[in-house]
């Protein structure tokens, strides 16, 4: 079932975004011109777990929805960053001053995999404490917010919480945690 990419043009470069024009052909000879495709680089997020039980969540603006959104932390992958266990580690760090005794990887999912090209990596962080002030990136202000479980289980029956792929990582990580029945 896989498409052969017959020719491939980027129509657009910057930091963190590309935007490529691929002409293709799928298996029975039919051409597909143009296909888009949104590269980005991957992405990293975790359900972070402090000693006491805490859920961490953040709190930031999203500018392409003009919304202040409740999100799990996480960003992208630096090319300096050795893995994505690394990634998560420093992206926590940044974004809550939090540092975990265990890293749990729960799997990928994709925005759209129709469009996206890449994935993001879910993790489950345990036995978070608090070790740092936050070092933010110069274009993010970020709220920490400490929830228990059910606070955030109350947010996602609401929906509340707009990152999609932030709730299949919760879904992951209550899985992960024997939480999922009482979801």
């Amino acid at each position: 079932m896989k498409w052969k990419i017959l020719s491939s043009e980027y129509l657009f470069r910057d930091l963190w975004f590309k935007v490529r024009k691929d002409i293709c052909e799928t298996p029975q000879g039919k051409i597909v011109d143009p296909y888009y495709v949104y590269e980005f680089p991957e992405w990293v997020t975790a359900v972070p777990v402090t000693e006491d039980g805490k859920i961490i969540m953040v709190r930031q603006y999203r500018h392409a929805i003009g919304e202040v959104c409740i999100e799990f932390p996480g960003g992208c992958v630096d090319a300096t960053d050795p893995d994505f266990e690394t990634a998560i580690k420093r992206e926590l760090l940044e974004e809550t001053g939090y540092s975990f005794s265990s890293y749990k990887p729960l799997g990928i999912t994709s925005a759209n995999p129709s469009t996206n090209n890449n994935l993001m990596h879910m993790f489950l962080a345990t036995g978070g404490k608090k070790i740092a002030e936050q070092s933010l990136d110069h274009n993010e202000e970020i709220e920490v917010d400490l929830l228990t479980i059910e606070e955030v289980k109350q947010l996602i029956r609401e929906n509340k919480i707009l990152q999609s792929m932030h709730v299949t990582c919760f879904l992951y990580a209550m899985i992960e945690l024997g939480e999922f029945r009482k979801l």
